[in-house]
This record gives C-alpha cells, structure tokens and sequence, in this order.
C-alpha cells in the first residue's frame, strides 16, 4: 500500500498540468494584446472590440511547456465565396502585420487564417522594445518540434499539431504572465469572421527536489536500505 501510495506522489509530481479551453474569433488582433481600450490598430481595429483573447486556466512559468490543440475555421473577409473558411493552419499564403511593429509586438510572417500567440510580461507591452521577427514561411518551419518564442514576439500555433500529427511544444519563456490568442489578417480585423476552438495544457518543469525527496522514500518503503544493513552484519 505504502508503494502504491509513493508512485501516485512521483506519478502526480511529473505529470500534473493546468488545462484551458478557449474560443478566438476570427476578429482577434495580437497586435492589440495587452493595450488598453481605445489603442488603435492599422485598419480600422480597435481595443477592445477586436482584442486577442487572453488565456486563463492555465499557470505559466519561465521554461514550462504549452501544448496545444485547435480546430474551427476563420476567413479574413465575410465573402466567403472569394475568402473562404480556413483551418488553424492557415491557407499556405504567408503575410506579415500590414504595420510591422506595433504597439511594442514584434511582426511575424505566417499563413494567413492560421492561429498564432504572443506572450506578454506584466507590463504593457508598448513600453518595451519589440523584439525581432519569427518566419514561418515554409512548411518546414510551421512543423517545428519544439519553439521556444520571446515576449512579445508573435509565433504560429496553426492546429497545434505537425503536417503528420505530431504533437508540437511551446516553451513559455521568462518573464511571461499573459499569453494571448488571434488569427492572422495584414490588417482590418473588424469584418473577420468564424472562429477556433482551442485546448491549452500547460506542464510545468519537474520539481526535481521533491522527485528525489519521493524516490528516496520509495527506497525505503521497498526495503532496499534495510537489505544493505542486513548484508553488511
């Protein structure tokens, strides 16, 4: 009963995560993320009618992973006819923020319609330096297997799997309290349509203390201490 008992400690410690699910509508503008109402963004945005979603459910720490998984369909235009509705992992014709750099967050080129996030730390994000751009032009690059993006630089989550299913990691970098959700558009965000249903889980790095602390104890609930006393009388 005593191992039993340890395992489920040790199995608790390694394996517990925080999970949220979130709906970003296709008007979710990243370039509004964290900006108070009233900031204005290139087209015709504006906070906070159409500012990303922020993620809550879910704990992030400096060097944890995020995992996601996203379904749903958004268009960058209601004529559907000549803009249709696209998946999490865009339409394959990458575009960049029609401003660049804006309000402190750094441009991206990803496909357009494709999910993207951004981290923030706890201040607005127009009162920091942006950092540089993250290029997901080829396919190569939107299969990564693990990423590891700077605060407030704009990385591509698309449906938070590769072309062949395999399961992507983002790791949360330091300093982040806020992750935000959009879709992306050059510009103009206020006659987006559709949405994507998005499932975070956030792991959190291994206590390794209280791991070792557990695999002691479980030394001892199997004896093994006490069979080297034994053998050495």
């Amino acid at each position: 009963m005593k191992t039993k008992i340890v395992i489920a400690s040790l199995t608790t410690l390694l394996v517990k995560a925080t999970f949220a699910q979130i709906t970003v509508p296709g008007t979710s503008d990243p370039w509004l993320a964290g900006m108070p109402n009233g900031t204005i963004s290139v087209g015709g945005d504006s906070a906070p009618a159409e500012s990303p979603v922020l993620v809550t459910g879910v704990t992030l720490s400096g060097g944890s992973d995020l995992y996601f998984f996203a379904s749903g369909a958004v268009s960058v235009d209601p004529r559907l006819n000549l803009y249709p509705l696209t998946g999490p992992a865009g339409s394959q014709d990458p575009t960049m923020h029609a401003n660049g750099v804006e309000n402190g967050i750094a441009n991206v080129t990803v496909p357009l319609d494709s999910l993207i996030g951004v981290f923030l730390g706890p201040t607005q994000p127009n009162l920091n330096p942006a950092p540089g751009a993250l290029d997901f032009t080829t396919l190569a690059s939107q299969n990564y297997l693990s990423l590891s993006p700077e605060l407030q630089q704009p990385f591509y989550i698309g449906a938070g799997q590769t072309s062949s299913g395999i399961e992507q990691q983002l790791i949360v970098p330091a300093g982040a309290t806020r992750l935000y959700l959009g879709m992306m558009d050059p510009e103009g965000y206020y006659n987006n349509v559709g949405s994507f249903s998005v499932n975070v889980s956030a792991v959190p790095e291994p206590n390794m203390a209280g791991v070792t602390a557990i695999l002691l104890a479980a030394l001892g609930v199997c004896g093994i201490g006490k069979r080297k006393n034994k053998t050495a009388a």
